[in-house]
């Protein structure tokens, strides 16, 4: 690792990180994204065959419920059961998320409100690149169903075989989720927001994916609502000398098993920082050495990163001055693997500064609203000479008619 000064310019390419884009990736993308949108499911199965490697007939996009029902004879037979505490954890969280539609009622018979209502369609993407992620189907699926989504549509790329990962499946059959298709990359995201005659349009798309996956998501932004645009994951530690170093390392070498994640030792600490460079090989991040612990509180603040790891002694002191992360572990014994897999909240958090303006997902993701505003002519009459100023001043003379007809006898 890198150690770095708060001084150093190394800072700003950090904190820019997001703004980067890649032209390369961004035409790529939208030509794949203009071919499922003209050939639909022809336009998958040429991209499955040439990214994934995977020769798939018309028929075999969607995974049947024979494939589905075959997934438990190759899980181990606990796994269930695990499941079972992770996702009453997850849904204990999210109950405290659910809203409920609202009135008031004001004078002269005014009533104002908000109708919350569930997404009808919600497509989620599962990762299995590198790496199956299992952990991301519930974190995904369960706020959505507590949402009460009325149909959930899920997309994962096939191994070299031509299957999707059974631990992925029996999860998604226990949480009733409603298709599945073995699709990924941009093709598969373009899917769900255009919809082809096999795989149907949805009217959100959310969950992590790599750089393509990303990008498609930004470009269909629009014709179809997404969660954040996530890029590769990241970590920031903020410890100082009353911290383990053998924690720290321990969490940046976790970090560093995903491919292009960004990890970072924020401190005031140079025994610390020189420790955990020379246990640490490689370049695999940056350790930024600060003046006190509330300037690597704002050095956070500017990173805006996934995840923040607060390691000092009194953590619940240093978080009154945290704005920007997308999740925070305090103290010594709260890991960001905890996070990964078992606490509560979805591990699909904003990335690359984006937690300035995105939350993790939760049910409001799924959920919109609608403004209530019921007036009764009483009411309507006492409001008309604020209404005639306001639309006279902006020149909309019929808008101010159509309050005028309802006191023409």
């Amino acid at each position: 690792m890198k150690i770095i000064r708060f001084t150093s310019k190394k800072l700003e390419k950090i904190y820019n990180r997001g703004q980067l884009r890649q032209r390369r990736v961004e035409e790529k993308v939208r030509k794949i994204i203009d071919d499922v949108r003209f050939l639909g499911d022809e336009a998958l199965i040429k991209y499955t065959r040439k990214f994934d490697r995977v020769k798939l007939g018309l028929r075999q996009l969607k995974v049947s419920q024979i494939e589905i029902s075959g997934a438990y004879a190759n899980i181990s037979p606990n796994f269930v059961s695990s499941l079972k505490v992770i996702m009453e954890n997850i849904n204990r969280f999210y109950r405290k998320q659910l809203r409920k539609s609202w009135r008031i009622k004001g004078a002269e018979g005014v009533v104002l409100g908000e109708n919350y209502t569930p997404l009808e369609r919600v497509g989620v993407y599962i990762p299995a690149g590198t790496a199956p992620l299992v952990s991301t189907v519930y974190m995904s699926v369960l706020p959505a169903k507590l949402a009460g989504v009325k149909k959930i549509v899920m997309i994962s790329p096939p191994d070299k075989n031509g299957y999707i990962n059974p631990h992925i499946l029996v999860i998604a059959d226990l949480l009733k989720v409603d298709e599945i298709y073995r699709v990924g990359g941009a093709q598969g995201v373009a899917a769900l927001a255009y919809g082809t005659k096999t795989i149907p349009r949805v009217d959100k798309i959310v969950g992590p994916g790599n750089i393509y996956v990303s990008e498609a998501k930004r470009q269909v932004f629009g014709a179809v609502d997404i969660d954040m645009i996530a890029g590769p994951t990241e970590l920031v530690i903020i410890a100082n000398r009353f911290s383990d170093p053998k924690y720290i390392i321990a969490d940046l070498l976790a970090q560093a098993e995903h491919a292009k994640g960004l990890a970072i030792l924020i401190t005031n600490s140079k025994s610390l920082a020189n420790e955990v460079k020379s246990r640490l090989d490689g370049d695999n991040g940056y350790i930024i050495l600060t003046k006190n612990l509330k300037q690597a509180a704002e050095i956070a603040n500017k990173i805006a990163p996934e995840h923040l790891e607060i390691l000092v002694q009194n953590p619940k002191g240093l978080l009154k001055d945290v704005k920007n992360a997308g999740a925070i572990f305090l103290g010594p014994y709260s890991p960001v693997a905890v996070g990964d897999y078992v606490a509560g909240p979805s591990h699909v958090l904003p990335t690359s500064g984006t937690a300035r303006f995105f939350s993790g997902l939760n049910v409001s993701d799924f959920i919109k609203s609608s403004h209530i505003i019921s007036y009764s002519k009483k009411a309507l009459e006492k409001i008309r000479e604020p209404l005639e100023k306001i639309a006279g001043i902006e020149g909309l003379v019929k808008h101010l008619d159509s309050v005028k007809a309802r006191f023409i006898q």
